[in-house]
């Protein structure tokens, strides 16, 4: 105890100096933000937990102290996507404190500091502390190395004592959970019955023929259907029909794109640059200074030679350059610095045949297989086809490709001494024997010893200032006159722009669909923007974006508007199954006349395998009252019609085979135990946080 006490004394005061600096520069940067109360903000709340309220400042606090502990861990500061995780942490640990502490505290469960210690170098160790720590010969955890490493941890750098400490104060909310867990993970109990139960369920099968007709058969025309219905129908199934806060819009794109001015002074300048890489002898030096991309300089050889310049490599000389030539977004320009000899590469696939056990007869029989093969392939089969059908390793799933080797550093003697033996690339024309096996090769890249070291110059081709200007003016005016949704279309229309619409965006979204990453305009649709209302221009990457808002939905059940569609649709089914049920019941005879005399809608299908554990009818498709009649039904039985997901259908139940009885019903009794331990943990947190009324609403500020 006096040693982790120690630790905790003399890591705890540089832990608050650090962290302390961080969350001061972050927080201020925040505090002088546009949400900054400093600066006039009327609401820094960011969401509710358990009936407390949650401001910025304190989930903010949280953030940056993770942010510090993640500059800590990984020596540089997280990236905005790496953030967004970092943010959805301190959320879920506002969550533990508002929300999980009330339960702890109600059921007077703690972890006291005994029992850190004991996780720490005790009995029961931390499973991380112990793989942490675990001997890499022996593979068992090494406690002398764990308590080396605490006894001289005062001495170790500054990082790796705060990392250490932030990781041993996450002991304690990690304990508390797993008890939390525990007192309801240790009451489950699966009954003989239960585990009886779930084996019939899984083995019980039915013979079953049923006459199926799909509610689409029916003409939409033929089913009136009024508003009241509609209502009745929303009313009765409002579960089926919550919705989450969501916001849709349209919007209109003007790309920022090169013109072709803005291309040719580009060409003109990568020209200039010809020029001078001429006289220049610092190849690297100069292309790093004038390139846009990050490989602007490197050695080459036959495994990663530029694709540009393969056509022409045969011809390259020393001092060569090359471009402009146009790739894709850039222009590029390459110049070969140097041309030498090194090591011998080649490339090549193979089919490997192993024998079973070290035996002649063993040996002999891969052979005579490798040699069938190797027949067939000189015959014209397919040399990938082959190595997938009959390779051996693990490179017979990608066609038996073994990549590129270099002399005396990747195969066995006995393999590479034939792949660079050839001159030209094809199909070694015998068995190779090797200790691994036997095996049929192809030489794909002949061997080449050739290196080259190759500036290469990239320029993207960006639009000027000029051509953003112009697209931005553009955008302006569009939304000048542009003053509410109707304005917005009739506009679109005018100008011929298409008119791009995003549904049901939610409020933590960052992207949109056809504008990728525009975390911007989410945020105006949420906390400045009404229906109908429409945008600024929004800059993106590459477009000015002007956008307005089309429709809101609020937590809660959906509106009648809002799910006119969907209801519609289930409204008309029904009324569909009550005209094909009545039609049905009007006739007589198998289920094969009934069918013949309902008309070709009607298909009579069977199973001779279905089981209750399964929602599906084959044929049918989702049809969970369909399969639950069918076991509650009696050998030779026929139903009635009656209506499921997609149509209507009749049963008629052949056989029933009942599972066999067995002594044993442990192994079920295991699975449905474990099934429900793994759900109790999830369940739990579910029902917490259902209770809690969680808020969030941190899209006010991110």
């Amino acid at each position: 105890m006096a040693l982790i006490n120690t630790l905790r004394d003399k890591m705890g005061k540089v832990l608050v100096i650090v962290i302390g600096f961080a969350i001061v520069s972050f927080v201020l940067t925040d505090l002088l933000g546009p949400n900054s109360t400093l600066l006039g903000g009327v609401n820094n709340d960011i969401g509710e937990i358990a009936g407390t309220t949650i401001s910025y400042e304190e989930f903010q606090s949280l953030v940056e102290e993770r942010s510090a502990n993640y500059s800590l861990n990984f020596g540089r500061n997280p990236s905005d996507r790496e953030l967004i995780g970092i943010r959805q942490e301190a959320w879920e640990l506002l969550i533990v404190k508002h929300a999980f502490q009330d339960q702890y505290d109600a059921l007077g469960l703690d972890v006291h500091t005994e029992e850190v210690i004991d996780m720490v170098q005790g009995k029961n160790v931390n499973p991380q502390i112990q793989q942490a720590f675990t001997n890499p010969e022996t593979g068992e955890f090494d406690r002398t190395r764990l308590l080396e490493y605490l006894q001289n941890i005062d001495q170790m750098p500054t990082q790796q004592q705060l990392a250490w400490y932030l990781f041993e104060n996450e002991l304690r909310p990690g304990r508390l959970r797993v008890k939390l867990d525990n007192l309801l993970i240790k009451t489950n109990y699966i009954t003989e019955a239960e585990a009886q139960s779930d084996y019939e369920t899984q083995n019980t099968t039915a013979e079953v023929k049923y006459l199926y007709v799909p509610y689409f058969s029916v003409a939409d025309s033929l089913v009136q259907v009024v508003d009241s219905q509609l209502s009745s129908y929303l009313s009765s199934h409002q579960d089926e029909f919550k919705t989450q806060q969501s916001r849709s819009l349209d919007f209109v794109k003007f790309a920022i794109e090169a013109s072709s001015e803005d291309t040719a002074a580009i060409l003109e300048e990568m020209e200039e640059i010809v020029d001078e890489l001429e006289s220049i002898e610092e190849d690297s030096v100069y292309a790093r200074i004038n390139s846009d991309g990050s490989n602007f300089f490197g050695t080459y050889d036959a495994s990663n030679f530029p694709f540009q310049l393969q056509d022409r490599k045969e011809e390259l000389q020393a001092g060569d350059i090359i471009g402009p030539e146009a790739v894709g977004t850039t222009f590029n320009i390459y110049k070969v610095s140097d041309i030498y000899e090194g090591d011998y590469q080649a490339k090549c696939r193979h089919i490997l045949f192993k024998w079973t056990e070290d035996t002649p007869e063993a040996k002999r029989e891969a052979r005579q297989q490798a040699n069938d093969v190797l027949r067939q392939i000189r015959n014209g089969a397919d040399f990938a086809a082959m190595a997938r059908q009959h390779g051996q390793d693990n490179t017979a799933n990608r066609g038996g490709d073994l990549g590129w080797g270099t002399l005396g550093n990747k195969w066995v003697r006995e393999f590479e001494e034939p792949v660079f033996a050839a001159t030209s690339p094809g199909l070694i024309n015998r068995i190779i024997e090797t200790e691994f096996g036997y095996h049929i090769v192809d030489v794909t890249e002949a061997k080449d010893n050739i290196k080259y070291k190759i500036a290469i110059i990239e320029r993207l081709i960006t639009p000027s200032t000029a051509t953003r200007n112009e697209a931005f003016r553009l955008a302006g005016l569009f939304q000048a006159k542009s003053g509410n949704l109707s304005e917005f279309t009739r506009n679109s229309e005018e100008e011929a722009l298409n008119v791009f619409n995003a549904e049901k965006l939610d409020p933590s979204q960052r992207s949109i669909p056809s504008l990728g990453e525009a975390r911007q305009i989410v945020q105006w649709l949420f906390n400045d923007a009404s229906r109908g209302q429409v945008s600024d221009v929004f800059e993106l990457d590459d477009n000015y974006v002007v956008a307005v808002m089309t429709n809101e939905v609020e937590e809660g059940v959906a509106t009648l508007e809002e799910v006119r569609t969907e209801v519609t649709a289930k409204v008309k089914n029904e009324l569909k199954g009550e005209k094909i049920i009545e039609q049905l019941t009007a006739l007589n005879g198998s289920l094969d006349e009934i069918a013949e005399a309902y008309g070709e809608d009607a298909k009579v299908y069977s199973s001779t395998d279905l089981k209750l554990n399964t929602n599906f009818l084959p044929n049918v498709g989702l049809a969970p009252n369909a399969v639950g009649k069918v076991f509650a039904m009696q050998e030779g039985q026929t139903s009635v019609p009656f209506p499921s997901e997609n149509g209507v259908i009749i049963l008629q139940v052949d056989k029933i085979t009942a599972a066999s009885e067995i002594g044993d019903y442990s192994v079920f009794k295991d699975q449905l135990a474990r099934n429900r331990d793994n759900q109790t943990s999830f369940q739990l947190a579910e029902a917490i946080k259902e209770a809690a009324e969680i808020k969030d609403i941190r899209y006010r500020f991110y």
